[in-house]
């Protein structure tokens, strides 16, 4: 078992690792900018070590600082958490090189996954569903990309090979529009990301999202936990998610799931992941792999029991997989509401001292908070200051829990967004479950 792990993050996810590890009897390291020494599981933590000022370029995103940490506090692995470098190729590589072990998968399965155009390619080989596309990056010939646009039948939407969270990305209806856009995706692509190549695919005008989470130990094993539905989103940003995804084609599901499994042998997977999914008319069409935890992993948690950041952690340690496919049951419904530190109605962000801090509690009831009364919270990063998880037998169970948490949880201090959510787990649509992805903007736009 690994002896001491630097956790290369803040907030909520940072106390969550802090927890697993402290069950697991790892000691801890954590790291902080000058504006989060205050953090709940800096306090928690066996050691701290300030890495920088508050900009994220020179903290949490400062590779040298991170790794000189990892050396002068003899840590033996980096956690990177979700977000700042967890998806980064360069950083996993330059840890490992260092000689700590990358909670993660490796270097080069990251860059596979993270070039949107290499990750559809892996997952057609793999038997992985995937939308109908341009089959690789589009050339400079118009003539051949009128074409490719004609063969796949409108709409179609260009999108940005190294893109992601729903930036480098633009919808095409007409055949008049399309050369045009892919020349302005380019451009964008090439400033955003560095990387002007474009694909382009299918573009699904009322999907839901479903996501599948796996979990792989690099020796030849893999197992899936089933699946999620995150269709509530805003700007391409979850708002709100369920496990599992409810109304799926039983038949549709069992595929997928089992060829996200075999994906993951295929192309040596390690660790925890996530492939996600659009879901329309019974077909699963896969658009991208997340190879991190995710924000929402505990809903997964709480409908199979397995914690999958103790399973992270279990794996880098170089011990196979302990649980097999058969062991694997779903147990119930589950729900999570993020929270953020953000007005529920212009959705500005409320940094500021929170004056009274009360999570809600009950059967089937978690709160991942890093929250407490008197923290600050501070305007540098992003607005997420907890999630409100339930479970219950049924879903609606698990939705009835989540109601009554919403109620009882008492952030003053700061605005939040607990009024959106309230609103959303009340709305006669959601709770039919099924909407699709474009559901809570129109609802907003209303």
């Amino acid at each position: 078992m690994l002896d001491k792990v630097l956790i290369a993050n803040r907030g909520e996810i940072a106390l969550r690792i802090l927890r697993a590890c402290k069950e697991l009897g790892i000691k801890t390291v954590a790291v902080h900018s000058k504006a989060d020494r205050e953090l709940m599981h800096v306090r928690l933590a066996d050691e701290a070590v300030c890495i920088g000022p508050a900009p994220s370029a020179q903290s949490y995103l400062n590779i040298p600082a991170l790794i000189s940490a990892a050396e002068v506090t003899d840590s033996s692995a980096i956690h990177p958490g979700y977000g700042f470098l967890s998806e980064n190729a360069n950083f996993a590589e330059q840890v490992e090189r260092s000689g700590f072990a990358f909670i993660g998968p490796r270097a080069e399965t990251i860059r596979l996954m993270g070039d949107k155009v290499s990750a559809i390619e892996a997952m057609k080989k793999a038997g992985v569903p995937t939308v109908p596309g341009s089959d690789g990056p589009l050339g400079d010939d118009e003539g051949d990309n009128m074409a490719i646009a004609r063969r796949i039948g409108y709409p179609v939407i260009i999108k940005a090979a190294a893109g992601g969270g729903g930036r480098g990305m633009r919808v095409v209806h007409t055949e008049g529009h399309l050369l045009s856009a892919i020349n302005v995706t380019r451009t964008e692509a090439h400033s955003a990301f560095g990387d002007g190549t474009v694909y382009m695919e299918k573009f699904l005008e009322r999907p839901r999202h479903v996501e599948v989470q796996v979990l792989a130990d690099g020796q030849g094993n893999a197992i899936h936990l089933y699946d999620r539905d995150c269709s509530l989103q805003r700007r391409h940003q979850k708002v709100l998610e369920e496990a599992p995804a409810p109304g799926i084609d039983p038949e549709a599901r069992a595929k997928v799931l089992e060829a996200c499994r075999q994906a993951c042998i295929e192309i040596d997977y390690r660790g925890a992941g996530t492939f996600e999914f659009l879901y329309e008319d019974g077909e699963f069409f896969f658009i991208e792999m997340n190879t991190r935890v995710q924000v929402e992993h505990p809903v997964t948690e709480m409908v199979t029991g397995i914690d999958i950041v103790r399973e992270q952690l279990c794996i880098a340690s170089g011990l196979p997989l302990s649980i097999r496919q058969e062991d694997v049951k779903l147990n119930g419904h589950a729900f999570e509401c993020r929270i953020n530190a953000e007005d529920s109605r212009t959705f500005m962000p409320s940094p500021g001292k929170v004056t009274l801090y009360h999570p809600p509690g009950g059967l089937g009831v978690r709160m991942d908070s890093h929250l407490y009364t008197g923290y600050t919270v501070p305007p540098h990063y992003d607005s997420l200051i907890g999630k409100l998880i339930t479970w219950g037998d049924s879903r609606e169970i698990a939705l009835t829990r989540m109601r009554n948490g919403l109620d009882e949880l008492l952030v003053e201090g700061i605005k939040t967004n607990t009024d959106l959510h309230k609103d959303l787990v009340r709305d006669g649509h959601f709770q039919q479950g099924g909407v699709n992805i474009h559901y809570l903007e129109k609802k907003l736009g209303s």
